[in-house]
């Protein structure tokens, strides 16, 4: 699949989705597991491929290497 997120979009991913992981060593009870949710934006962002835009079509990145 060709990659759809941009390196801004990217570094944002993976910001927020360190930040969510850093939620279940910070947060008390069951709540903590809404932290495991980072786990999302944090794989998007690190291999640079997004489904939900792959599936509406959307891309942040100006180009890609697999572009025709």
């Amino acid at each position: 699949m060709r990659k759809n997120v941009g390196l801004i979009d990217r570094v944002i991913r993976i910001t927020v989705g360190l930040a969510m992981l850093s939620l279940v060593f910070w947060v008390r009870g069951s709540e903590r597991f809404w932290g495991l949710l980072g786990v999302i934006p944090l794989v998007t962002g690190v291999i640079g491929l997004c489904p939900f835009y792959a599936l509406i079509g959307f891309k942040t990145c100006p180009f890609s290497e697999n572009d025709d």
